[in-house]
């Protein structure tokens, strides 16, 4: 099986249970990533909306343009990208459950801009855009890809292009050593838990790595936000609706499911809160 392939396979495996089941902790617009809690009071939707709206508002965009969405989910960032700046987009995604769901999505949304989901990896991605987004979808590269993507990406820009990546970081155990981080074997066991059965593939990155290999393709980091603390408030909203859906959550995808879920929930909720892993924003620029 070549890396592609398991790529497809890995993704498959994750986001391919029934949407029905995700529809049970997610917001209604199904938004399966960090939130950004703008405003204290701000239900898990508001939230949703605020952090779509802080990535695309970094992007400095234009009506008109073609912006492209890599591992775009069901859609929710894409629709609100077109609804308010008036630009094209195109959706990368290699679950099937999702690419059915934002064809479907895109075909009842207003605008004559172009509106195109496509089920395909960005390997296999030709074409030149404007802007280039990813919300959570970088964790499931492989570090050994880096070079090429961002040496596609850069290709695929203009002379003003930018790259909003959004994503979870982890550091090598010098940071966590000088931040007074104590790393347990419950965490350790977690994270194996966690690269097995929840996310099978994933990798988080560090800053560091990130920073070189941008630099190396000829792109310029303009900034960063972090964000974790955002996360560990939206994985305990998550984690809340699907234990308040426990019967329609087992029925639907099965105990096993279930429990899995729980536990990475809280699991994830902690490490964010401990500083294990944090989530950060990168603005990159040609």
């Amino acid at each position: 099986m070549s890396d592609l392939q398991q790529s497809y396979k890995d993704v498959q495996a994750h986001y391919d249970l029934s949407d029905d089941f995700f529809s049970l902790f997610l917001d209604p617009t199904l938004t399966y990533t960090c939130a950004y809690f703008a405003e204290d009071s701000y239900t898990l939707e508001q939230a949703q909306m605020a952090k779509i709206d802080l990535v695309l508002g970094k992007l400095d965009l234009k009506p008109g343009m073609t912006v492209l969405d890599i591992g775009c989910g069901w859609g929710s960032a894409l629709a609100r990208a077109a609804e308010k700046y008036d630009v094209n987009v195109i959706g990368l995604t290699i679950s099937k459950n999702q690419y059915e769901h934002v064809k479907e999505l895109f075909a009842g949304l207003p605008g004559d801009r172009t509106k195109e989901v496509r089920f395909q990896a960005w390997q296999e991605f030709e074409g030149k855009v404007d802007r280039v987004f990813m919300i959570g979808s970088f964790e499931h590269f492989g570090f050994e890809t880096y070079p090429e993507f961002f040496r596609k990406m850069y290709a695929a820009l203009p002379e003003d292009g930018r790259i909003l990546l959004h994503t979870i970081v982890a550091h090598d155990i010098d940071f966590y050593r000088d931040n007074g981080i104590a790393l347990t074997i419950s965490d350790l066991k977690f994270i194996l838990f966690m690269a097995k059965t929840i996310f099978p593939g994933c990798r988080l990155p560090s800053p560091e790595i990130i920073k070189a290999r941008t630099s190396e393709a000829g792109f310029k980091i303009e900034r960063i936000q972090e964000l974790g603390q955002h996360y560990a408030r939206t994985l305990d909203i998550w984690h809340a609706n699907l234990v308040a859906h426990r019967d329609e959550a087992i029925r639907v995808s099965g105990q096993l499911a279930y429990d899995d879920y729980d536990k990475y929930m809280i699991g994830c909720a902690d490490g964010f809160r401990k500083g294990i892993v944090n989530l950060m924003q990168f603005t990159i620029v040609k």
